[in-house]
């Protein structure tokens, strides 16, 4: 089935990992092997060809640059122009894919319709047509990204916005993690600063998408009121099932609902279940498997009333690997294993297509020029 993966920080991966992402994830594993420094050396999920080998024909791909001034607990850079610098080099990594036939920026809605069309007429992959020798790949097609910016401590001005905008730029989510520039992120307390309503102004003056992911509570509401546009939260979980700020309660995620927004279902354990201790927890302590997605999905549906607000936003090596994954997740691929979960609890196939890609292919149908 067609999948749209709504956040993949393909960037951060090749540029600060290191991962030659036109490789087979076996490669890339081999490579990592005894390379210590990060947890998730040898553990990614994600490449090109398992992205084709699991039929993600379209993903939204990130920009990802924090500013971390004097005394910030969490690791960046140093200014924001040196932040600006990052971004600007994965924009270019972005675009030498492009020239590759790697991938394929989605800036418009004709530009939508015509990827999506090929995608539909592209036959089943064949698993032996993904086979990755001597850096040869057979049987490859462009994947499909719309460009987000997640946390927008790299803007230096708002002017930098409307080049970002021009550079193809169409989803932002304000903050990542921890107090940032122009919001309040994850585990941060505090009200939007007020540059940061210039920022969500400047978005709906471009008709930009605002992310709402990683926003505090009291930020998240914040920019409820000042931003007008499209917005949507492209990997959140559900509080009630794995309390923590970093997921949405029921009153947020029915306010994306009655905006018409549709939020991503993603797949780092801490999000998916209760309890979890970073760095410490494995998804066996839980029995975690991939069906456990199924109930956040099945929560949001009922807040809802209907299937047409959820979708799939993994996050997969946004920093994590298979020590943070599903039991039985080993790559991207097995995204794959959800239509049937799905249908298992009873949801029609038109249900299961929005989820797996519709509702997001439709809400960029409405919303990208």
């Amino acid at each position: 089935m067609f999948i749209l993966d709504a956040h993949l920080d393909l960037a951060m991966n090749a540029l600060e990992w290191n991962r030659d992402l036109t490789w087979s994830i076996e490669r890339i594993r081999r490579w990592e092997l005894g390379k210590k420094d990060t947890v998730d050396r040898g553990n990614g999920t994600v490449s090109f060809p398992e992205m084709r080998r699991a039929e993600i024909g379209l993903c939204v791909a990130t920009q990802i640059g924090r500013h971390s001034p004097y005394f910030h607990r969490l690791p960046g850079w140093n200014s924001p122009h040196q932040a600006w610098a990052q971004t600007q080099g994965q924009l270019a990594w972005y675009r030498a894919m492009e020239e590759a036939g790697e991938l394929i920026s989605i800036r418009t809605r004709a530009q939508l319709e015509t990827h999506f069309k090929l995608c539909q007429k592209l036959p089943p992959p064949d698993a032996k047509a993904y086979v990755v020798e001597s850096r040869r790949q057979v049987a490859k097609s462009p994947i499909g990204f719309v460009l987000s910016l997640e946390g927008a401590d790299s803007l230096i001005t708002l002017n930098h916005l409307e080049r970002s905008y021009a550079d193809g730029l169409r989803a932002l989510g304000p903050a990542h993690y921890g107090p940032g520039v122009y919001a309040h992120g994850t585990d941060s307390q505090g009200p939007m600063p007020a540059r940061g309503k210039e920022l969500l102004k400047e978005m709906d003056r471009l008709g930009m998408i605002l992310d709402t992911t990683h926003l505090n509570d009291e930020n998240f509401w914040e920019a409820l009121e000042v931003f007008q546009g499209p917005l949507w939260a492209s990997h959140q979980n559900c509080r009630v099932l794995a309390p923590w700020n970093r997921q949405f309660a029921d009153d947020q995620i029915k306010a994306v609902i009655q905006r018409g927004g549709v939020l991503g279902m993603a797949f780092d354990g801490i999000m998916m279940v209760p309890g979890w201790v970073h760095h410490r927890s494995k998804a066996a302590d839980f029995q975690l498997k991939v069906e456990r997605i199924c109930e956040h999905i099945d929560h949001i549906c009922q807040l809802a009333g209907n299937a047409k607000h959820v979708g799939i936003g993994t996050d997969l090596d946004g920093g994590f690997g298979t020590e943070q994954t599903p039991m039985d997740m080993d790559t991207i691929h097995d995204l794959q294993r959800i239509p049937a979960l799905l249908k298992k609890r009873g949801y029609k196939k038109a249900e299961i297509e929005g989820i797996m890609s519709g509702n997001f292919v439709n809400f960029l149908r409405k919303n990208l020029p």
